[in-house]
């Protein structure tokens, strides 16, 4: 009988690394045998009307470089199921900021039918891209 290893997947914008993300990314890991990260086109991050500070592929490139990561890929699509589709995860980590959200429940329905897990990682209290790009925004206000 053969191991088929675990694959994990989980995405995000990354943009202005921080520890929040190294947690995540550790914490995901430790529950996979691959890790698969997909990492927001500057494109898809504009849906927020945000703009990422990192460009795309320099976002890429440090997620890539995360001992914890084996693949990153670029996530073009915000239907995690169109990607469970092309990579047939079988965990998926989110933010717990999705918990019981009536669209995540429809989305853990439609992966339980598939045998997909959903976990769900707390946020870093404290610490988020948001944060340190406000922070960054009125430092340089005051200068």
């Amino acid at each position: 009988m053969s191991y088929k290893p675990v694959i994990g997947y989980t995405s995000g914008v990354y943009d202005l690394f921080h520890i929040g993300h190294l947690n995540l990314l550790k914490n995901a890991k430790g529950m996979c045998d691959r890790l698969i990260v997909g990492v927001t086109v500057d494109e898809l991050v504009a849906y927020k009307h945000k703009h990422a500070v990192i460009p795309f592929a320099e976002r890429l490139e440090i997620v890539r470089s995360i001992k914890h990561v084996d693949v990153a890929v670029p996530q073009e699509d915000l239907d995690k199921y169109k990607m469970w589709e092309k990579l047939r995860f079988d965990i998926l980590f989110v933010g717990d900021d999705w918990f019981n959200h009536p669209r995540w429940k429809e989305m853990e329905a439609k992966f339980a039918a598939v045998g997909v897990r959903v976990v769900y990682f707390p946020y870093t209290k404290g610490t988020s891209s948001t944060i340190l790009n406000e922070t960054l925004r009125r430092l340089r206000e005051e200068s």
